[in-house]
Parts: structure tokens; C-alpha cells; sequence
């Protein structure tokens, strides 16, 4: 009863109602493409605890395990990337909190299923920064985190077999194209139309060291 209590108050206070998977499925039908390719980006600006998420991510693992049925590496890899083009924007830090855990858990329950052994611990680890780069506690509309700074995402690009370039930008900054309209990503000729400018550019890095990348840099 305080549980159904606690979750009418939050739908008063915040607006937080979950979407059905029913529903979460009938909508990403429709970029079911895009759900396919590991390197298709995704935000889900009201992320709640991850119901979108966790299902575009389920559907780039299918393709990670037919790409790489017998690869054990490239499968580490590919799932790394995967959870690379995940984003996620809610007010509730348990929100947050769950949604992390949540896609974690989809990882290492497939590495189990796939290869009959725990997620090796290195990849834990670098799953677990680039989660907690990319999905953050903050407000969608004002563009801030909880605690009032802007809201900075991650970009990670992988440059070859193992090494990933991370670039940060202000994530106001990346939605300026969409107040002019007139001022498209590209242009028809593939060309750069709109480049935002990161605030912050790291060394490219090994897929499982990312983490380390910002410790180096903070380093005198």
C-alpha cells in the first residue's frame, strides 16, 4: 500500500507515469531499423527507469550476437559501442539509478547467455563509466543537471578495431540546430552544415579503458 501511495505522489509531483512495453514496442517498430544498428543514437529525454532504453538496447544486442556468433571480443566490443549511443534525461536520482542498472544487467545477462560465463570484469567497469556519462539526473526543458549545471553528454566514435575518441558537448548546444531551421546536421551533399563544438575533447582510448581517459587527463 505505501508503494502505490508513494508512486500516486510522484505522479502528482513529477508527472511520472511509465510507458507499457506493449506500447514501447509499437513505437520503436517504426525505427526498427535504427534500433538494429549499434551505432544509432538514442535519447529518451524522460527516461524513468529505462523502458525505451532497455528495449532499443535488446534489439542492437540481436544484432550483436548475429554479427558475432563465435567472436567473443568483437561481441565485447560491439556491445560497448552499443551502449555508447544510449542516452537517457530524469529528474528522480532512483530513476537514474535503475535505468544504470537496468541496462547493465541486460549486458551481462546476455554475455552470460552467449558464452556461459560472467561479463569479464573490465567490461563491467567501462560499461558502468559510460552509463554513468550518458544517462543523467537532470531536467529535459531547462537543460540543467540536479544541481544546476548544464548538461554535458558524452560522444564516443570508434576510430578502429579497439579504440574509442569520447568528445563532450553542452547539450543545449546540440539542440541550437533545432531552433533554426533552416540550419540542418548536414546539407544534401553531405555536407557539414551544423557543427557544434565540444567543451571538452579526450585522447582516443581502448574501448575497456575510457574511464582512465579522464583520470589522465586530470593529471598535472
Amino acid at each position: 500500500m505505501a508503494r502505490s501511495v508513494n508512486n500516486r505522489q510522484r505522479v502528482i509531483d513529477h508527472g511520472e507515469v511509465f510507458t507499457p512495453p506493449e506500447l514501447v514496442n509499437d513505437m520503436l517498430d517504426l525505427v526498427k531499423h535504427e534500433c538494429e544498428r549499434i551505432d544509432s543514437r538514442f535519447l529518451e529525454p524522460a527516461c524513468g527507469n529505462g523502458n525505451f532504453l532497455a528495449e532499443v538496447l535488446r534489439r542492437k544486442l540481436n544484432t550483436v550476437d548475429k554479427q558475432n556468433p563465435r567472436n567473443r571480443q568483437r561481441w565485447e566490443r560491439d556491445i560497448v559501442l552499443s551502449v555508447c549511443s544510449l542516452y537517457g534525461i530524469d529528474l528522480l536520482h532512483d530513476n537514474i539509478e535503475a535505468c544504470r542498472e537496468r541496462l547493465l544487467n541486460i549486458v551481462i545477462s546476455a554475455h552470460e547467455s552467449a558464452y556461459q560465463e560472467p561479463l569479464p570484469e573490465a567490461a563491467c567497469v567501462a560499461l558502468a563509466y559510460i552509463l554513468s556519462r550518458n544517462i543523467l539526473q537532470g531536467d529535459a526543458l531547462s537543460l540543467q543537471t540536479a544541481e544546476g549545471n548544464p548538461i554535458v553528454f558524452s560522444e564516443w566514435s570508434p576510430l578502429n578495431g579497439t579504440l574509442i575518441k569520447r568528445r563532450d558537448f553542452v547539450y543545449e548546444h546540440l539542440l541550437e540546430h533545432a531552433h533554426i531551421a533552416k540550419m540542418p546536421l548536414f546539407s544534401d551533399f553531405g555536407k557539414d552544415v551544423y557543427v557544434p563544438m565540444p567543451v571538452q575533447d579526450f585522447p582516443p582510448t581502448h574501448y575497456l579503458k575510457v574511464a582512465d581517459a579522464e583520470a589522465k587527463l586530470e593529471r598535472p
